[in-house]
């Protein structure tokens, strides 16, 4: 597994729009609060044209344009990293025009979640080099930095961080009028390990490689040219895998057969444990829950499966390292998660 270089100081990290982009007054006011806190961190920030385009299509910009911004910053010898502005919905259109080979010769962290998953999954399953799953930029931008964007700064520059679960998260949407709020932490945390392989007050722990990202996206990527999972599981079985996984929106029955195909496929062969993040929209129809429709498919694979984990798109969130070695722990309702750097 390559590890690109880590950020240090005096390093630029490269913000782009390979999905949609921010055309909201507070966004732009966000983003560019985001950059000063981490420039007055040690760090450049450096913005492609589309960061601040939105169209009427979803897109920030056209496909071969998002492509060559993206390009130019993996080119750009003084760019560390590079943090998707956002997610949406058509970064697949981008992946045709992505230098993966100059990225290969000059290997750089990527983060993003959600639509950016084709990225984040494709260069660590496809090419090997580890990616960030984790916030996208607008999250540098509050005004008072949240644990975990704190957690994600020191990430990206290679520091060892003991990632604990977060006492309360924000439970759909918020208004913003200033647009630096951080979170609006309204809902317990609660890690719960699914009653089939966990009994209640154990401590549950399992070790692995960690891969995975948005499930709407990975059920797109599943089966395509860019579909690198065999390849991937295979070379790193002897460690295991942890997959992680997270919907944006879901049904029951979309749910039991997403998760049935992806093991009929072979995808969880090597599986150590699940990791499941909270979904922002799931509709329990047949009043099935979440947690049943998962296990529909995977209980018969006797693995430790953990829902409501600190990841998706109900912040906060863990900053997620695909390709890298990781340790969960979890005892009532509490959540650790440890990952080599």
């Amino acid at each position: 597994m390559i590890f690109p270089d880590y950020i240090k100081s005096n390093g630029t990290i490269g913000v782009t729009a390979v999905s949609d982009g921010v055309g909201n007054e507070l966004d732009k006011k966000r983003f560019l609060n985001g950059k000063d806190m981490l420039e007055k961190k040690g760090v450049r920030v450096q913005f492609t044209e589309s960061v601040f385009q939105v169209t009427d299509k979803g897109r920030s910009a056209d496909a071969v344009t998002r492509a060559k911004e993206l390009n130019g910053l993996i080119r750009d010898k003084n760019v560390t990293a590079i943090v998707s502005a956002k997610g949406g919905n058509f970064l697949n259109e981008v992946m045709e025009y992505v230098d993966f080979e100059e990225m290969c010769r000059q290997p750089k962290w990527f983060q993003g979640y959600s639509d950016n998953t084709w990225l984040t999954y494709v260069l660590t399953t496809m090419y090997d080099i580890a990616s960030v799953y984790g916030s996208n930029f607008g999250e540098f931008g509050m005004a008072c930095w949240h644990e975990s964007v704190n957690y994600n700064f020191d990430i990206l520059q290679g520091k060892k961080v003991v990632q604990k679960s977060f006492t309360k998260y924000q439970n759909g949407f918020a208004e913003r009028e200033t647009g630096l709020e951080g979170y609006t932490e309204d809902t317990w945390v609660e890690w719960k390990p699914d009653a089939v392989t966990a009994k209640k007050g154990e401590k549950l722990t399992f070790s692995g490689r960690l891969i995975g990202g948005c499930l709407d996206v990975l059920m797109n990527i599943q089966g395509t040219r860019y579909d690198a999972t065999e390849q991937f599981i295979e070379k790193y079985k002897d460690d295991g895998i942890i997959w992680y996984l997270e919907t944006f929106e879901s049904t029951a029955e979309n749910m039991m057969m997403c998760m049935w195909k992806l093991r009929e496929t072979g995808w969880f062969k090597y599986v150590k444990g699940f990791l499941f993040g909270r979904s922002l929209f799931y509709r329990a129809s047949m009043d099935t829950s979440y947690e049943e429709a998962v296990m529909y498919a995977l209980g018969s694979l006797n693995v430790p499966v953990v829902f409501d984990c600190d990841f998706g798109h109900l912040g906060p969130r863990f900053t997620l390292i695909n390709g890298g070695m990781g340790t969960v722990a979890v005892e009532e309702g509490k959540g650790e998660l440890v990952q080599n750097i």
